[in-house]
């Protein structure tokens, strides 16, 4: 077919704003395979593949998208799935627009092409349409464990499944999925969804055992000692929540994000009679301006409040997602820039009354690059809420460095590892994702998987015995 030189991409279809906002159903429906064959033929095919290197796992995406336009689906999957694990996933919650779409040489006159799109397609027309022909590799006779099932330690445990190791994941909660089943909103990404990626690592092999905390039930230097593991991968991520450490917190129906969204997303929260209910707040003030937020946000007007999103810098700094913030405004979601709150002030029964905010402004950049939020002397005015739920950041569970010998982590509790292969300063004992980095993308979150599998790898069959 020829190609198709329209500037902008196939729209996808959505739930209506109103109605979408009173359930947790999936907001967009994703391409027909019309659509999907019409976007593919507007690739231009590149010899210089500049969208693959924007892509943290290195997918080959003119390959793939070439076959979708040919209407070889199941090609277009396999090739996808020689780099990915979790394609159904990445194609929903990928920041596509600052990755492989920012590198598309079609965005320079007009919207580069709808690469996130096709590969949701791609993985739920196989979901649908194909049953999987899983071979289990010959074993190697290796064993490997895994800290953490989300997209990190999904990501390590498959790549080295598929090379033969025997590898077991130790999950702490006791559902497997880390971020992508207790953060993610299910209207975001569906949880049985993640459930068949898991599926398919569990048939090549991958042992998970739940409700393991590692750092308390068992340490490392067990695994390594007693169990018999020869290298130990730690994508734990991070899940310990900070707060403003302002006058108030600990009043009733002040939540971190993360307990607010794990209630709801794990334990089901929004449904009735459940055994781990959550405050259905009347007025919300979610406090930050990143993806959690937003998750957070929307989750609360989807259980009947007014939603307000206050953040001390403007629109323009916002680090969530464009399409994240568009829909959150589309549900009727308030927004509140440069905006710092000072205290949350509540009753006397120990209930949220009201939070003392100020104005802000911005001045010169600070070390992030952004313009640093300063405040505005006598600014003071209050903002009406019964519900506060904090979004302003997460740091590593302090659990494993300080029960780990030999581990080195900087001062706010992340483990140094080398950028390239996650070597950390304990021999055989490799890091990445948000226990390395802090909160970051499920993409990046893979990255650092797949690369310190190829490490693990070559430590254990070529003797690289080293740390950092």
């Amino acid at each position: 077919m020829a190609v198709n030189m329209s500037l902008v991409k196939n729209k996808v279809l959505a739930q209506n704003a109103v109605y979408r906002s009173k359930n947790f159903l999936e907001v967009t429906f994703g391409y027909s395979k019309e659509q999907a064959i019409d976007e593919a033929n507007r690739c231009l095919g590149c010899k210089n593949k500049l969208c693959v290197t924007g892509c943290p796992v290195q997918i080959n995406i003119p390959d793939f998208i070439k076959e979708v336009s040919e209407d070889h689906l199941e090609e277009a999957y396999r090739i996808i799935t020689c780099a990915s694990s979790l394609p159904a996933v990445c194609g929903r919650v990928c920041p596509q627009e600052s990755q492989c779409e920012a590198k598309c040489v079609r965005g320079i006159k007009g919207e580069p092409v709808a690469i996130g799109r096709l590969e949701r397609f791609v993985a739920d027309y196989h979901n649908a349409n194909c049953k999987d022909t899983i071979v289990k590799p010959k074993s190697n006779g290796h064993k490997v464990a895994v800290i953490g099932s989300g997209p990190s330690g999904l990501a390590c445990a498959g790549d080295l499944a598929k090379k033969g190791y025997q590898v077991t994941i130790y999950e702490a909660l006791h559902i497997a999925g880390g971020v992508l089943v207790y953060g993610i909103p299910e209207f975001r990404l569906p949880k049985a969804i993640v459930q068949k990626e898991i599926n398919v690592l569990k048939e090549l092999g991958v042992k998970i055992e739940i409700n393991i905390v590692v750092g308390k039930t068992i340490s490392i230097d067990e695994l390594l000692e007693e169990y018999g593991y020869e290298s130990v991968y730690i994508g734990s991520g991070a899940g310990l929540p900070k707060f403003m450490n302002i006058k108030g917190e600990n009043l009733k129906g002040v939540y971190s994000a993360n307990e607010f969204l794990t209630r709801i997303n794990l334990m089901k929260a929004y449904e009735n009679n459940v055994a781990t209910p959550i405050q259905r707040g009347s007025r919300v003030a979610v406090i930050g301006g990143g993806n959690v937020a937003m998750d957070a946000a929307r989750c609360a007007k989807r259980l009947g409040a007014e939603v307000t999103v206050i953040y001390r810098r403007t629109e323009k700094e916002l680090p969530a997602r464009l399409e994240e913030v568009e829909h959150a405004k589309e549900e009727g979601i308030e927004f509140m820039f440069l905006t710092n709150p000072l205290e949350i002030r509540g009753t006397e029964e120990g209930w949220i009354n009201y939070l003392v905010c100020e104005e802000m402004m911005l001045g010169e950049p600070d070390s992030s690059g952004r313009q640093k939020p300063i405040s505005i002397q006598n600014s003071e005015f209050y903002v009406k809420a019964d519900c506060v739920i904090m979004s302003i950041g997460t740091s590593p569970n302090p659990l494993i460095k300080d029960s780990t010998k030999g581990l080195s982590t900087l001062k706010w509790g992340g483990i140094i590892a080398d950028e390239t292969t996650g070597l950390t300063s304990r021999m055989g004992v490799y890091a990445g994702g948000d226990a390395v980095t802090g909160a970051a993308t499920v993409i990046l979150a893979m990255g650092a998987g797949k690369n310190a599998a190829a490490a693990i790898d070559e430590y254990i069959t070529e003797g690289r015995y080293e740390s950092i």
